[in-house]
């Protein structure tokens, strides 16, 4: 199995607003700023690899604007077939516990199940499921003041999904 750090083109973060109201809100242009040099997840990203786990905040029960963009863009890549045949998996985080994590994966897996890729959401594989609470990935509630910490149960959710996204895809391409 292939294992990559980090990408090199399209930025799935890209902000879609103008810049003028980015510089408006100082939050949001520290963030700009401070995140301007991450690396960037191109559509070869998703070609080559047997696994990819899709990270978005929930944007009133969906998928962001910015991560929808950056999917949209893999038609020619899944015209080709290019994305089938590999595992998927998603997290996402919300500022209230009824902001619409679950759907927000759901909508994801819909983009999923037309590139012909494998869900492996964790479902309720390990016990530590039961505190994290989400079967469809894993997702994390950040406070209305959206700075709540990821906590023990997040992480081990992560590592789990991870771990079995990673034995699923190995068994696949194996």
């Amino acid at each position: 199995m292939r294992r990559h750090a980090g990408g090199r083109g399209q930025d799935v973060g890209a902000p879609l607003a103008p810049a003028e109201a980015i510089a408006s809100n100082a939050a949001w242009s520290q963030h700009f700023d401070a995140t301007r040099n991450e690396p960037k997840a191109t559509a070869d990203d998703v070609v080559w690899a047997d696994a990819v786990l899709f990270g978005t905040p929930t944007r009133y029960g969906n998928v962001a604007s910015q991560l929808k963009q950056f999917l949209d863009t893999l038609g020619p890549q899944w015209a080709q077939g290019l994305l089938a045949d590999k595992v998927y998996a998603g997290f996402t985080a919300s500022m209230t516990a009824h902001g619409g994590q679950e759907s927000t994966l759901l909508a994801l897996y819909n983009t999923v199940h037309h590139f012909g890729g494998l869900v492996v959401a964790p479902g309720y594989t390990d016990p530590l499921k039961f505190a994290d609470g989400n079967p469809y990935g894993v997702s994390h509630v950040t406070g209305g003041s959206n700075d709540a910490p990821l906590g023990d149960a997040q992480f081990a959710a992560l590592d789990h999904m991870a771990e079995r996204v990673v034995r699923i895809a190995g068994k696949l391409s194996a």
